[in-house]
């Protein structure tokens, strides 16, 4: 399946489409509750790869105009003026693009000065395409992208069980030689494990959470001196 049709099966209002998305087992991971939420949002902020969610607030773009999604865009060349976004989403994007250095530049270009940017990239996690997977990144690989944003927050937005439990997962189905028993894995697996997910919430505290972390998140700010 290409990735506009995966967009549009998600947003699809047919029956067989709603029940499984009903039957979906829930998320093998927890967000790290100690993680910043509360940055300013302005008048106008974007959202970078938003087809499929819901982003109130924000000028969702993404690769297709599917529904939810207000702009077609590619993230190399942000089609708006600069110095307009208070804040700027980038949620597991970066993992994606060809170019993370362009993307981040034309995220410092479109950021007001004094607006906050937020990167949340893979770590240890299976590979997935959307539509493409080129890369992985630690803490410190992805403070090399920042530039003259100063990070202002940083952390592990999921942790160590999210990793084995995703693993787990995409290591039954690699076992099993059809799709339909791949789809049937994922969902009975899923259901049964994701209470594991939990054990999160003691492992988040410890700073060797790092070594085999999901995902991590910076919150980055535009000086005010920058145009």
């Amino acid at each position: 399946m290409d990735l506009e049709a995966r967009y549009r099966k998600r947003a699809s209002q047919h029956w067989r489409d709603r029940l499984l998305r009903w039957l979906e087992p829930p998320a093998p991971f927890i967000v790290n509750p100690a993680e910043p939420k509360d940055f300013p949002l302005g008048r106008w902020n974007l959202y970078i790869g938003g087809a499929g969610r819901v982003v109130q607030g924000y000028v969702n773009i993404d690769l297709f105009a599917v529904p939810g999604v207000d702009a077609a865009a590619d993230a190399h060349q942000l089609p708006f003026p600069s110095g307009v976004f208070q804040r700027v989403e980038c949620d597991a994007v970066l993992e994606h693009v060809r170019d993370p250095a362009q993307v981040m530049r034309e995220i410092e270009r479109v950021l007001a000065p004094g607006g906050y940017a937020h990167l949340v990239t893979p770590f240890c996690h299976p590979f997935h395409e959307y539509p493409k997977d080129f890369r992985r990144f630690s803490l410190d690989g992805l403070k090399e992208l920042a530039g003259p944003l100063e990070v202002v927050a940083e952390g592990w937005r999921t942790g160590p069980t999210a990793t084995l439990l995703a693993i787990v997962l995409e290591y039954i189905k690699l076992l099993l030689p059809y799709r339909a028993w791949r789809v049937v894995a994922h969902g009975v697996g899923g259901w049964l494990l994701f209470p594991l997910r939990y054990a999160d919430l003691l492992l988040l505290r410890s700073a060797d959470a790092r070594r085999i972390g999901n995902h991590c998140y910076l919150w980055l700010r535009k000086p005010a001196g920058i145009a």
